[in-house]
């Protein structure tokens, strides 16, 4: 019976990411915590689940010429060793999985006020991007690489990230590109970035086997289905209800 209810959860992550866009991590972490997992599992096994799921969205988006590989290595180059550095770091300052959990969650409830931020503010900030395209310019391959130093620790340490917060710093940094750019080159740094993570919280023996095939079944198919229903779905009213819930849950995990 888990089971099965696991991968209904997959499937109900799946159509919401597939009718809103907004990362799988922030609505999947939350809600295996809700089911009692504890905070290391959720993010773990979450994390390795990204990386699958994302995985065959970089091939659909080099076909279509949408990734920037200078990008997603300059990303890339900061976000991986501070993937590693934080692992590493949690197992040496802690003793066994409980002494990082509080971090855990705390950085979780922050994460997940931010996304609920990004996507409130998206349309400001494309705006800011355009106006200030020449700060922008002068300073794309530091802020690149600082951005990929944030991501790469954050995402670790709360899977929530390599989506929405990814996107924002791409729509930002390089407001010339169009959104299929954006969004494959995120996508295809998301992958590595997420494997990385994920197999390193696997060592660590924060991944539920089970649990990750359950979630792959379910949601697969059901990214495919979300997508197609947006033809009959509001928009704007989804994402607007997501981020309310994303925002209520950022509050209770970051301060509660």
């Amino acid at each position: 019976m888990n089971f099965l209810l696991y991968v209904c959860a997959g499937a109900g992550v799946g159509i919401a990411v597939g009718l809103s866009g907004i990362g799988g991590g922030s609505l999947m972490t939350p809600l295996l915590l809700m089911f009692g997992f504890p905070a290391h599992v959720a993010v773990g096994t979450d994390l390795l689940y990204a990386a699958i799921t994302k995985a065959s969205g970089v091939f659909s988006h080099h076909r279509q010429g949408h990734v920037e590989w200078a990008i997603v290595r300059r990303l890339a180059a900061t976000s991986v060793p501070a993937a590693i550095v934080t692992l590493i770091l949690l197992n040496l300052l802690f003793e066994g999985s409980h002494g990082y959990s509080d971090l855990i969650t705390g950085t979780l409830g922050v994460m997940l006020i931010i996304t609920a931020g990004l996507v409130i503010f998206r349309t400001p900030l494309q705006q800011l991007a355009h106006r200030r395209s020449d700060w922008a310019t002068r300073y794309r391959r530091e802020l690149t690489l600082v951005a990929g130093l944030v991501l790469g620790v954050c995402v670790t340490l709360s899977s929530v990230g390599a989506g929405v917060f990814g996107t924002a710093v791409l729509m930002l940094l390089y407001p010339a590109f169009r959104s299929g750019r954006i969004v494959g080159t995120d996508i295809a740094h998301a992958v590595p970035l997420t494997l990385i993570a994920g197999f390193g919280h696997l060592l660590l023996g924060n991944v539920d086997f089970m649990l990750l095939a359950a979630l792959l079944i379910g949601s697969i198919p059901a990214i495919h289905l979300g997508a197609w229903l947006t033809r009959f779905m509001p928009d704007r009213l989804l994402r607007g209800a997501l981020t309310l819930l994303l925002l209520f849950m950022g509050v209770r995990y970051a301060f509660f």
